[in-house]
């Protein structure tokens, strides 16, 4: 089975926290504290890589972790740093932000790899919170928050050439006379319900060619196998548009022509700034001089196409066409007008330093006061009770953030219950933290 989207949820690792210890040797006076700091946390890292073909593997996994930090030991050891999660995704693949919906990578070579998920970053020790005021610290830092997301993952054939065209038209027959490829092939519609690659030997070189599924009117907007296999139209280089103008279903040439090269048109302008190949099939089963052709050839032509006849099945005209397309990928190299894919893409810088990082954000749920935020937790999660010195840090922190003068225009008095994550604290007025 053929898998070309997928989302799954990623997690990096959490930093290791720091650890709160003191020297206590025999024989060495005023030991005082050596914890050392937490490792930092695994990254999650997508790569792209040659040997996969499909995204079949996220069907059936759809979480993925990587390892956390390892806490700060004594005698100022660092924590072991958590090993990052890679995540190996076919070449062409797109890495989207369930979120945002933006663009986080376009892996298009392979080894190419980015982070999609930063591990948090390990918590210090309490020997780093040592002051010429503060000898003894009995607290430390707790280790950075993991990333977690979900995340679309969108695979694009990447092929030299696409075949292009309604269905029943004589594609999957063209690829399987051209390439080693065995795609189904019957009389019905829809006969080819993934797309199939062949690579083309001709001359001295050779290119790959997708035979994507056949198109219906309306297929920019979704109907028939739609987006499904349109944009894996996006990535080819040279479109060859198969028509039968032997009109066998019953259909006029000129308008299949038109008609497919509309929804290619309202699906992306840029693809119709491709080089486009007509391939008349079926042309065994009327002659050249049928006026019926005469009219479609010429009608082609105008708009500036060039035509082949061809017949499949019989391998006619097949050489000629495969000679053209490998002329105009050598002109495509020796001047290149395709632009690259315009992605609007995610800012890792911005989700790096969110700006709300360090927000505490106050609420009164009728009861007691909560306050939140990021940064308020991972202090109140390295504070240690039993410390005035960690209390009172943390208490500077609420102070400067502007929470406790929002609590106060709030009304909170003495003796009211102040709430962070699961814990309840007592208000006391703030002389308390300055004796």
């Amino acid at each position: 089975m053929f898998v070309d989207r997928a989302r799954i949820f990623i997690k990096s690792g959490k930093g290791g926290n720091g650890a709160v210890s003191f020297r206590r040797e025999p024989f060495v006076p005023e030991g005082g504290p050596d914890g050392g700091d937490g490792g930092k946390g695994g990254d999650v890292i997508f790569q792209a890589d040659e040997n996969l073909r499909t995204l079949m593997d996220f069907r059936y996994k759809r979480k993925y972790e990587a390892e956390n930090g390892q806490d700060g030991m004594k005698k100022k050891r660092y924590g072991r740093n958590g090993q990052d999660l890679i995540i190996k995704v076919p070449v062409g693949t797109v890495v989207i932000d369930e979120e945002s919906g933006l663009v986080m990578q376009d892996l298009t070579e392979h080894g190419q790899s980015f982070v999609a998920a930063k591990g948090g970053r390990g918590g210090k020790g309490n020997v780093k919170y040592t002051t010429s005021t503060r000898q003894a610290p009995n607290f430390a830092e707790a280790g950075g928050f993991a990333k977690e997301r979900n995340v679309i993952l969108e695979m694009k054939l990447i092929a030299d050439v696409g075949l292009v065209g309604f269905p029943n038209v004589g594609k999957s027959t063209l690829l399987s006379v051209a390439t080693s490829a065995k795609p189904k092939i019957a009389n019905y519609h829809f006969t080819t319900i993934e797309p199939n690659l062949g690579v083309v030997q001709i001359f001295d070189t050779s290119f790959v060619m997708a035979d994507i599924a056949g198109i219906i009117e309306g297929a920019h907007e979704g109907a028939g196998l739609g987006h499904k296999f349109l944009k894996h139209i996006e990535r080819t280089k040279v479109l060859i548009h198969v028509v039968d103008v032997a009109g066998s279903e019953g259909r006029d040439p000129i308008e299949d022509f038109d008609k497919i090269n509309s929804e290619l048109q309202q699906y992306s302008p840029k693809l119709m700034k491709k080089p486009q190949i007509v391939a008349a099939n079926k042309i065994d089963l009327i002659s050249e001089d049928d006026p019926q052709y005469i009219k479609f050839r010429e009608y082609v032509e105008e708009k500036g196409y060039k035509v082949y006849p061809m017949s499949a099945p019989i391998n006619i005209g097949v050489r000629e066409i495969l000679a053209e397309a490998a002329d105009q990928l050598q002109q495509l190299l020796i001047n290149p007008q395709e632009e690259e894919e315009e992605y609007e893409m995610f800012d890792f810088e911005a989700d790096e330093h969110d700006p709300d990082y360090r927000t505490v954000y106050v609420d009164f749920d009728g009861t007691d006061y909560i306050l939140s935020g990021k940064q308020l937790y991972k202090i109140f999660n390295s504070t240690n009770f039993t410390d005035m010195g960690s209390m009172r840090y943390l208490y500077k922190y609420i102070e400067k953030s502007g929470a406790l003068d929002q609590l106060r225009e709030m009304g909170i008095e003495d003796g009211d219950i102040i709430r962070i994550q699961d814990y309840e604290l007592e208000y006391v007025d703030e002389d308390y933290f300055d004796m």
